[in-house]
C-alpha cells in the first residue's frame, strides 16, 4: 500500500501550458502585527523565522515576515501605515490568508491565461530584481477578500534555493539570532508541506466558484460532499474539492446548507465581515502522533471529540481497509485516543487528521494537521464527530 501522496517536486518539466502549477509558492496572511504573529506562529507551531523585509531592508509600505517549516512558506504581513490594504483589510476581517500563491514557469503568461479565462486582475505583472536574479508576480482575485499570485523566480531567487534556504525576494534579509529559532531546530513539529486548503463561500455561490476554478485556473472536480455526508441534528454544510491538472493543489469549496442552527460556515461568514475566505489550511506531517503530541505540548488548543468516538471508529476503519486489502491502521490506537486524534479511511488506504481551534479571537481561520497512508480523501466518515465537536464550540462562543 502507497502510504505517502508525492511531495510537491521543486523539478517539474515546463509544458506548453502556462497554467502549470509547479508547487504552493507561498501563503500570505495580512496581520495586525507581523514580528508578533511571527513569534505565535514559531512558538506554537514550530516555524522557523526566516527572513524579514521592513525598514531597515528598504521595505517602506509594510513588514513581511518569512516563517517557513519543511516545504511551507508563510508570509506575514502588516501595513506600516492606516492607509495600507493590510491595515485596512485586518480592520475589516481580522488576521488571515491574503494570497494563495502558486509558482510557475512564467509569470506574465499564467496571468495573461487566467485574464483570458475570465479571472478578475488582483494586480499586473511586477518584477522584483537585483543582481542575484528575479522575481516576477502577478495577481488574480478569487471568492472574498483572498486572490492567487502567481509567482516566476529566477537565479539565487528559484524554487530550488528557495526551499534550500535561499533568500525568498529582493529586499528581504535572513533573521539570525533568534533562540526560538534554535529551540525549533533541535525540537521540530514534522510540519512538511501544504495539503490542501478550503475557502468558505456564501450559500449558493459554492457552484459559481468552483466553475471559476474550472474555467480560470483549469482546475477539475476531484471530490463532492453533499449535506447529506456532511450534516448533524443541528447544522449541515456542503463541499466540492477542486484540484490543478495534476492534483498538486486541491481547493475544497464550502457552502452552508439549511440547518436548524447556524453552521460554521455561517458563523466563519459573521465574523469575517460577511466576506468570502480561507478557513483553514491543512498541513501534512509523516507522522500524527509526533506532530500532535509536539504541537500540544507547545499548547496548541485543538478540538475535542468524545471517547465514544473511539469505541466506534476501529471497527469502521479497519473493516473499510480489509475490504479493501490494505493494512489495518498501525498507529498505537491507545496514543491515538490519548492525543484525540481522528482517523478514517477509504479505498485507497487511511488518514489521520486533527483541527485547531481558531488562531484568533474571531472564530475564523484554523489549521489542520493531516497524515496520509495513502487515503487522498478529506476524512468523510469524521465529518459528524467534527461538527458535533465544532457545535460545542460554537454554543460555547454564543454562536450556534
Amino acid at each position: 500500500m502507497s502510504t505517502m501522496a508525492p511531495a510537491p517536486a521543486a523539478h517539474i518539466k515546463p509544458s506548453n501550458d502556462p497554467l502549470q502549477l509547479i508547487d504552493v509558492d507561498h501563503v500570505q496572511f495580512y496581520v495586525g502585527n507581523a514580528k508578533q504573529a511571527a513569534f505565535f506562529y514559531a512558538n506554537c507551531f514550530g516555524f522557523t523565522i526566516d527572513q524579514v523585509s521592513d525598514l531597515s531592508t528598504g521595505s517602506r509600505d509594510a513588514a513581511h515576515y518569512l516563517l517557513t517549516q519543511g516545504n511551507i512558506r508563510l508570509v506575514l504581513s502588516t501595513g506600516l501605515s492606516a492607509e495600507h490594504p493590510a491595515a485596512m483589510e485586518c480592520a475589516l476581517y481580522g488576521d488571515g490568508v491574503k494570497d494563495v500563491a502558486f509558482t510557475v514557469f512564467d509569470a506574465e503568461k499564467a496571468y495573461d491565461r487566467a485574464i483570458k479565462n475570465g479571472a478578475m486582475s488582483a494586480y499586473e505583472p511586477r518584477t522584483y530584481k537585483d543582481e542575484h536574479g528575479t522575481v516576477t508576480m502577478a495577481g488574480i482575485r478569487t471568492y472574498g477578500r483572498a486572490c492567487h499570485s502567481f509567482v516566476s523566480r529566477t537565479g539565487a531567487y528559484d524554487l530550488t534555493n528557495i526551499k534550500q534556504g535561499g533568500i525568498f525576494k529582493p529586499r528581504f534579509k535572513k533573521v539570525t539570532g533568534l533562540s526560538v529559532n534554535d529551540f525549533n531546530a533541535k525540537h521540530p513539529c514534522g510540519l512538511k508541506y501544504v495539503d490542501h486548503l478550503v475557502g468558505n463561500v456564501e450559500l449558493g455561490k459554492m457552484n459559481y466558484w468552483v466553475k471559476w476554478y474550472e474555467d480560470v485556473l483549469e482546475f477539475k472536480l476531484f471530490k463532492h460532499f453533499d449535506d447529506k455526508d456532511i450534516s448533524t441534528e443541528y447544522s449541515a454544510l456542503m463541499s466540492k474539492v477542486m484540484a490543478s491538472g495534476n492534483h498538486l493543489i486541491k481547493m475544497p469549496i464550502n457552502e452552508p446548507a439549511e440547518g436548524k442552527k447556524k453552521s460554521q460556515i455561517e458563523e466563519y461568514l459573521d465574523w469575517h465581515h460577511h466576506t468570502p475566505g480561507v478557513q483553514h489550511l491543512a498541513l501534512r506531517t509523516d507522522d500524527e502522533l509526533h506532530s500532535i503530541a509536539a504541537l500540544r505540548a507547545r499548547g496548541v488548543d485543538f478540538l475535542t471529540l468524545p471517547d465514544a468516538y473511539y469505541d466506534l471508529v476501529w471497527g469502521r476503519v479497519n473493516k473499510m481497509l480489509k475490504e479493501h486489502g490494505h493494512e489495518a491502521v498501525r498507529e498505537d490506537h491507545d496514543a491515538v485516543k490519548k492525543l484525540g486524534i481522528l482517523v478514517d479511511a477509504d479505498e485507497d488506504g487511511y488518514l489521520l487528521q486533527l483541527f485547531t481551534k481558531p488562531l484568533q479571537d474571531r472564530p475564523t481561520l484554523f489549521f489542520e494537521i493531516i497524515c496520509r497512508r495513502g487515503s487522498q480523501s478529506f476524512g468523510k466518515g469524521n465529518f459528524k464527530a467534527l461538527f458535533e465537536a465544532l457545535e460545542l464550540e460554537q454554543e460555547r462562543r454564543g454562536n450556534l
